[in-house]
């Protein structure tokens, strides 16, 4: 195996930095009011999807079964870890790093090693890439998972060492993304992180980079004014109200929306989602399996929240999912035991496309968030009414289906044409037309209750 001296440290040579795209996508960029992302010219809405251990878990038929169902579903990036361990292996045993060393990940020639023809650690990563890409997705890589770099002290030379090797190898494919760090504050190995993201950023300009940090923080508190970080994320997290004791943090609960408008008011200006909302079917703070489970309802919650509260997207995850879990194993995470191929069709994840899909239903770069169009009660908590609008269309937002008081004076023309938008379903109801008023009065179907959530949709007339 040849090897190459990388800022002093040895790391394995890439034989051939790139095997071939069967497909090129748009490469995802900034929209112009740096609120947004564009795909080809045309609006993207980042639908995501944390297959946090897709590389590692998933062998090559298994992917493409996760591959194929995200897709259906209308998901649109996947959020995966290149390394969660520096023990990491693939499906096929192989590792990922030569003696545990992050500077010298084991790369060997061809895109299989042993007497058996299993698949190389990094071209089985290198193939995954590549038929996410022909199904019109693509991979926010998690260089590595922060723990790693925290309990191994993670330098930042070897730390720059292992992005040059990352960089070079896939620059060349056009449906990537990097998302530095992974599930810890940004103080954690605060210099490791920059140089990652600077080394990547020097050798890779042309791909999008944010920074992921653990729960109820986000990337600007640390990471806001540097060059590589094209846009913001945050984790909202897994706890709920009751639970949220922190005190070292911005302690907005399950108020995801409050990170939202926090990252919205900064300059430099730059886009933000949640990348890391509570998970369906995980337990409510993750560790105690007793507690009740995370649900459908729960996650469009906070979907509908931080969007219209001007996130570029937003990123949704499963418990079973995330972590890859496989019928016949033990127990896994926070009380894993549905197989991954159950819970990917668990119905929060296909209700996360009606979001999509109403978000693209209307002109997209002149969307703002509007707390102005809710006349009166805007409401704390399960009772918050969001509101959001472009030129000539409003929508509004209630998790409990409660009744809304709404100022549509700042819409255009003289009438608005009023419709219901089930996000269980992704089906309009018509009301009516009315005259534009200050005070407009609308009571959603159903009675009052937590799920019972609908989106108000004025157009102009």
């Amino acid at each position: 195996m040849k090897k190459l001296i990388l800022s002093g440290i040895t790391c394995c040579l890439l034989f051939a930095f790139k095997t071939g795209q069967e497909k090129a996508l748009p490469v995802i960029k900034i929209s112009d009011n740096h609120r947004y992302f564009t795909a080809g010219g045309k609006p993207f809405f980042w639908l995501g999807d944390t297959g946090w251990l897709l590389f590692s878990k998933l062998n090559r038929q298994e992917a493409i079964q996760y591959l194929d169902t995200r897709q259906k579903q209308g998901f649109n990036v996947i959020q995966a870890m290149v390394v969660h361990s520096s023990k990491e292996v693939n499906a096929y045993g192989d590792s990922a790093l030569t003696n545990k060393k992050i500077a010298e990940p084991k790369v060997t020639p061809g895109n299989t090693y042993g007497k058996g023809k299993e698949y190389d650690y990094w071209d089985h990563i290198d193939w995954i890439i590549s038929r996410a890409a022909e199904r019109g997705l693509y991979i926010a890589l998690v260089p590595v998972w922060g723990s790693v770099v925290k309990e191994s002290h993670i330098t930042q030379s070897q730390g720059k060492a292992y992005a040059e090797f990352l960089a070079n190898r896939y620059k060349g494919y056009s449906n990537i993304l990097w998302m530095n760090g992974g599930d810890v504050p940004g103080t954690d190995s605060l210099k490791t992180w920059k140089a990652i993201g600077n080394t990547i950023h020097d050798i890779d300009p042309t791909h999008l980079m944010t920074f992921h940090p653990r729960g109820r923080t986000q990337s600007s508190t640390w990471f806001h004014n540097e060059d590589w970080l094209n846009f913001n994320c945050f984790q909202s997290g897994h706890q709920t109200y009751a639970q949220d004791t922190a005190k070292k943090d911005l302690n907005y609960g399950e108020d995801n929306w409050k990170y939202v408008n926090d990252d919205y008011a900064k300059t430099p200006v730059k886009p933000t989602l949640d990348a890391e909302p509570s998970y369906e079917n995980i337990p409510y703070g993750l560790h105690d399996i007793k507690l009740p489970r995370w649900n459908a309802a729960e996650v469009r919650r906070y979907g509908y929240w931080s969007v219209f509260a001007g996130g570029c997207g937003y990123t949704y995850g499963n418990n079973d999912v995330m972590q890859m879990h496989k019928a016949g194993e033990k127990m896994g995470s926070y009380g894993s035991v549905m197989p991954w191929t159950e819970g990917i069709n668990m119905p929060g994840a296909k209700q996360m496309g009606y979001l999509k899909k109403l978000m693209l239903s209307r002109s997209y770069f002149d969307r703002i968030p509007d707390q102005n169009l809710v006349a009166a009660g805007q409401g704390e908590r399960y009772d918050r009414l969001m509101g959001t609008r472009g030129k000539n269309y409003a929508f509004v937002y209630t998790y409990n289906g409660r009744d809304m008081q709404i100022n549509a004076m700042e819409l255009a023309g003289s009438k608005v044409k009023a419709a219901w938008y089930n996000p269980r379903n992704g089906q309009t109801a018509a009301i009516g037309t009315f005259a534009k008023a200050k005070a407009m009065k609308f009571n959603p179907p159903g009675e009052k209750k937590n799920g019972n959530d609908w989106v108000l949709i004025l157009d102009s007339i």
